[in-house]
């Protein structure tokens, strides 16, 4: 979930009143944050604190922020963050095996569940990403096996001081978005492609004056 991808709707929607450039600390001694982050928000600090731009290998974890990624489209990351656990519990644990199985009457059920965003579109797209997700399981071994070689198999670090600078898309996450279409993907376009390569660690775009930057740029 990631994030200049930032500066688009179709990721998170950034308040203006933050600043685009930070000190390494900030008032009362807080660490500096990038600018994206709702510092009132507690999920949105942990999120950034603790996950965003992590390198993940996990497939799992990587099914689970496609399936976010996809059902944020359009709306905020802190809509989908409220929203999580109970997509969690709808899911399956996010289980793409499980999710795979869904059928009509269990997307019935989804669409009846306010936990999650009731979006039939979404729901059935995140049915159908979790079968081209067991397919490329089962010819690469792992999802993970399939997405990092994108980035050259590790994190990709910027070194970005303008959050104005952080581009939408790459063309890496061109690559990405085209090949997984062409394996039956959906809600998979370059921007959401780039955000999840931000979310995943796939590329660190935290701002060098975030305190994150210098604590990942090595992972």
């Amino acid at each position: 979930m990631g994030r200049l991808a930032l500066t688009s709707e179709v990721y998170h929607s950034i308040d203006t009143h933050f600043s685009s450039t930070m000190s390494p600390l900030g008032e009362m001694g807080e660490p500096k944050r990038c600018g994206w982050v709702n510092l009132e928000d507690p999920l949105y600090r942990a999120y950034h604190d603790e996950e965003w731009g992590v390198p993940v290998h996990d497939d799992r974890k990587i099914f689970e922020f496609l399936v976010l990624e996809g059902a944020q489209a359009g709306l905020s990351w802190g809509t989908v963050l409220r929203k999580r656990e109970s997509f969690r519990h709808a899911f399956e644990g996010f289980d793409p095996a499980r999710v795979a199985r869904f059928d009509k009457r269990k997307v019935a059920s989804l669409l009846r569940d306010p936990g999650i965003i009731r979006n039939r579109l979404k729901i059935t797209s995140a049915v159908q990403n979790a079968k081209a997700f067991l397919e490329i399981q089962r010819e690469f071994g792992s999802f993970d096996a399939y997405v990092w070689p994108f980035v050259g198999g590790r994190s990709k670090v910027n070194r970005w001081r303008d959050l104005r600078k952080i581009p939408a898309s790459t063309p890496e996450s061109v690559s990405l978005s085209k090949d997984l279409v062409e394996r039956g993907f959906r809600f998979v376009g370059p921007t959401i492609c780039y955000a999840h390569m931000q979310a995943t660690g796939m590329v660190n775009d935290h701002l060098v004056s975030c305190f994150r930057f210098r604590e990942l740029a090595g992972a």
